[in-house]
């Protein structure tokens, strides 16, 4: 009997022999079960080795992979951060390409714009211009029709010479359209004193002889024209001293005024001789420009001579002023002493004013004592009532 905590096990018993014999026989396979295991380990051992080898190259595998995954993550990063950068770069490049652009669009459209209105402000210059130059062809044509009329061209030159004479004198210093003792009537008498009197000043224009020499094309038709020239400037030197020279009522010369400064210039340069004659019958040739120069020496002498007339007033004048400042001198003598009498007046007040204070600032003092006395008078004694 086998006594098993609370149970008793009796070894007789065929059921317990046959559960030990069935605990037998599963401790013997158990045997070579572990027995046939540890044939199977120690043959497995090179296999066990392997597997473990393999497992580290695995591992290693693992690793390496984990380490490439790494380095491609690296370098997703970086080339990320490149692109991103390089992106930027661009956006950049482009941003300052792009503003580059429109700064230089904008230059040019403001150039272009500038260029446009100068081009327009000089076309309009050229607009006024051409206006202008079509109002001065009408104006020359209007003029060349004026000219070509004998009379419309002596009303031009006198015209002119009322001009040059009104600027030059005064008023009263000349007479247009004057009609002489003889019945002739001049451009312009000019009233100068004796010597040398009213001078005439009369106007001629030999236009045609003029423009027939500025045409001529061949030596023939300059010859022809220089002695139509010469035989209008000598008929006008002479009509002019026949008719305007008169003795004992003008002066003993006169003035052929020239309008065109051209015209003057050709006589002198290409035509002295004639220059000569009129000076042979004193009658003297003017442009605009010396007629001008001749007027102001005649204004010189009229006012010379008209101061001349006024010497004696001026000398009256002079005597009266001469007076009427002695009576000053001695008003302002007479002023002068009024001065000094009130300076005295004035000093005597002081003097008075400066006595009545220091009376007064000794009353102001007063403390019932004799006065002090006055300086360079006797003491004075004032009583006091009870």
């Amino acid at each position: 009997m086998i006594e098993l905590g609370t149970h008793l096990i009796d070894l007789h018993d065929p059921l317990v022999q046959g559960a030990l014999g069935a605990a037998a026989l599963v401790l013997l396979l158990l045997l070579l079960v572990l027995r046939a295991a540890a044939r199977a380990s120690r043959a497995a051992e090179p296999l066990t080795g392997n597997l473990m080898q393999l497992a580290q190259r695995v591992q290693a595998l693992s690793d390496g992979q984990h380490q490439l995954a790494g380095g491609l993550h690296h370098v997703s990063e970086a080339q990320a951060a490149s692109q991103a950068k390089m992106l930027a770069l661009m956006e950049s490049r482009l941003a300052e390409v792009n503003r580059a652009m429109n700064e230089s669009l904008h230059g040019s459209a403001t150039r272009t714009a500038r260029s446009l209105g100068d081009l327009q402000q000089r076309l309009n210059a050229i607009d006024k211009a051409q206006a202008n130059i079509e109002k001065l062809s009408g104006n020359v044509l209007g003029l060349q029709d004026i000219l070509s009329n004998k009379q419309t061209r002596g009303a031009f030159g006198e015209i002119q010479l009322h001009d040059i004479v009104k600027k030059a004198l005064p008023s009263d210093a000349f007479t247009m359209q004057a009609t002489l003792s003889n019945g002739r009537r001049a451009d312009c008498l000019i009233h100068l004193p004796n010597p040398p009197g009213p001078i005439v000043v009369d106007s001629k224009f030999p236009l045609e002889a003029y423009e027939a020499l500025r045409r001529a094309e061949n030596q023939s038709q300059i010859i022809e024209a220089q002695r139509m020239m010469r035989i209008s400037v000598r008929s006008h030197i002479r009509a002019i001293a026949d008719r305007y020279i008169i003795e004992g009522e003008t002066a003993d010369g006169a003035l052929m005024f020239l309008p065109s400064e051209a015209v003057y210039a050709e006589l002198h340069g290409n035509f002295p001789e004639l220059v000569r004659e009129g000076f042979a019958a004193k009658v003297w040739i003017v442009s605009p420009t010396t007629c001008m120069a001749t007027l102001h020496t005649m204004r010189a002498v009229l006012k010379d001579a008209r101061m001349r007339e006024q010497a004696g007033a001026i000398r009256r004048e002079l005597a009266a002023l001469y007076g009427d400042v002695e009576r000053l001198g001695g008003r302002v003598s007479n002023l002068d002493r009024h001065f000094a009498m009130a300076a005295k007046d004035i000093e005597e007040i002081r003097i008075s004013a400066e006595k009545a204070g220091r009376r007064a600032h000794r009353l102001d003092n007063f403390d019932f004592e004799d006065l002090a006395k006055e300086p360079g008078s006797a003491p004075k004694v004032i009583p006091i009532e009870r």
